[in-house]
């Protein structure tokens, strides 16, 4: 049973889900008047019904006390009695030996009652009781007159309430269907604004045309509802026009490597194929061209990782943790060493906590050191310096360059912007970009000043997160030298 039971509940639910919104609109708003028509028939029986019983016991009491007062008159057994006037009121009298007297014609009532007869025995005055006649529900009231009582009754009628429960169930009715057609046509008006909203954005999924803003109507909800779909159109453009500019300027950046590895590479292939490579390219020359060919290949590997870094956002697999960021600063050093042979760090760092993505940290510290290593001459390391001021961690990277024109330095974290005076290095453009987007995520801010020493200070500020170590942590300041040429 509770399976079946189970079954219908699922299929009405599913039932409802696939109906629309207008649907459910109006079917909520006939339910609801159903409700309360339900409801309201109830109650209104109810007190129909009770006035109803209480003025037919009044009149009852009524007609006993006249009867009573001619049995008093005139004696129980000698009392005129009044005909049976074919329907409603009953009369009887109880004579003191518990005998009845009743009119003619009259139907005949149930035994006197056990209560009816102590009133007649004058154990108390009066009684209301109900009993079946004839399968009939009726009200007989026993009051107690000349050594015995009278007793009136009738029938009672359900006819009143019977029809006033027809015309309240035709009423429902109307007000169900006409309850129906109302919330059919409130669910119509309240949901024209959806639909227009749904058509304009169909029409924008259709053409494509992210510009095409829908227009703002309505109010509340209605309005919010728009307004949120306009911000995301306007998001999505953003996207667009950022995904755009990002693939041209990429194109941009990579023609020239690639340019300069076909045309290196097709010269090889070139004289190879003529025999003549050994005579044309002396090994001195050889050595150099191979050189440039790796150094272009990694040049484009090295944009090829930034790009990616790019185009995924802050979409990464990797989790957030607790971590001391003087361990991130010495690893990105060492990588960096590593990646650039004669670049020398020289690293003062205090151990302090963020919350943060390992990986993307020291990504962004490593291309601090790397630009910094570009500029900063070969008897100068790079200076990294790390400490904890107030609630951030601050980072600060520094060289001994001829630092960042006042002109470059708003741009200088732009998607490929390079400086006339970088033109000539290596680099993509897109290491500070980079940077910029890990600090952004980490809720940090990154700024560009000039050094003591007369070259580019980029500092990193981040929220420092709790400790799991001592506060009193000491200072690590190290020197990474570069790797030794053999």
């Amino acid at each position: 049973m509770s399976r079946t039971a189970g079954r219908g509940s699922r299929r009405l639910t599913r039932w409802w889900r696939l109906r629309s919104l207008r649907t459910r609109l109006t079917v909520i708003a006939a339910t609801a008047i159903a409700v309360c028509v339900f409801l309201a028939f109830q109650v209104a029986s109810q007190l129909l019904e009770s006035e109803l019983q209480d003025a037919a016991e009044d009149q009852l009491r009524a007609d006993s006390r006249v009867l009573a007062t001619d049995a008093e008159r005139a004696g129980l057994a000698q009392v005129r009695l009044p005909p049976y006037p074919g329907s409603g009121r009953l009369v009887r009298v109880v004579l003191p030996d518990g005998s009845t007297r009743t009119p003619d014609g009259q139907p005949a009532l149930p035994p006197v009652s056990d209560h009816a007869g102590r009133v007649a025995r004058g154990a108390s005055t009066d009684l209301m009781e109900s009993g079946d006649i004839d399968d009939g529900g009726y009200l007989v009231y026993t009051l107690r007159a000349g050594g015995g009582a009278v007793q009136v009754a009738r029938a009672a009628d359900d006819g009143p309430v019977n029809q006033f429960g027809l015309g309240m169930l035709l009423i429902g009715l109307l007000c169900v269907v006409g309850g129906a057609l109302v919330g059919r046509a409130v669910a119509r008006t309240g949901l024209a604004p959806i639909d227009r909203l749904t058509a304009a954005a169909v029409r924008v999924a259709h053409t494509r045309d992210l510009d095409a803003d829908i227009p703002d109507e309505g109010g509340g909800e209605i309005r919010r509802l728009i307004q949120s779909i306009n911000d995301m159109l306007a998001a999505l453009r953003d996207s667009r026009q950022a995904q755009r500019l990002l693939a041209e300027d990429a194109a941009h950046e990579l023609r020239t490597p690639l340019t300069s590895l076909r045309l290196n590479v097709e010269l090889l292939i070139r004289l190879d194929r003529r025999g003549t490579l050994d005579s044309a390219l002396p090994a001195a020359s050889r050595t150099r061209l191979l050189d440039d060919l790796g150094a272009q290949v990694a040049e484009l590997s090295t944009l090829a990782a930034e790009l990616t870094d790019l185009a995924r956002g802050d979409v990464s697999d990797e989790s957030t943790e607790v971590l001391d960021l003087a361990d991130v600063v010495g690893a990105a050093a060492t990588r960096a060493r590593s990646r650039v042979p004669d670049i020398e760090v020289a690293l003062d760092v205090t151990s302090v906590w963020v919350s943060g993505r390992p990986a993307g940290l020291q990504r962004a510290v490593l291309n601090l050191i790397d630009n910094a290593g570009k500029w900063s001459p070969p008897d100068q390391p790079v200076q990294v310096r790390l400490r904890a001021e107030g609630a951030s961690a601050v980072l600060e990277v520094d060289d001994a360059g001829p630092g960042i024109d006042a002109d470059d330095v708003p741009r200088v974290f732009d998607r490929f912007y390079r400086a006339d005076s970088a033109r000539a290095l290596p680099g993509s453009g897109l290491g500070l970009s980079i940077v910029q987007r890990v600090v952004d995520a980490h809720g940090g801010r990154v700024t560009v000043a000039r050094s003591a020493r007369g070259g580019a200070l980029l500092r990193v500020e981040l929220p420092a997160a709790g400790s799991p170590a001592p506060d009193d942590a000491p200072a690590r300041r190290t020197v990474v030298p570069p790797v030794s040429q053999k």
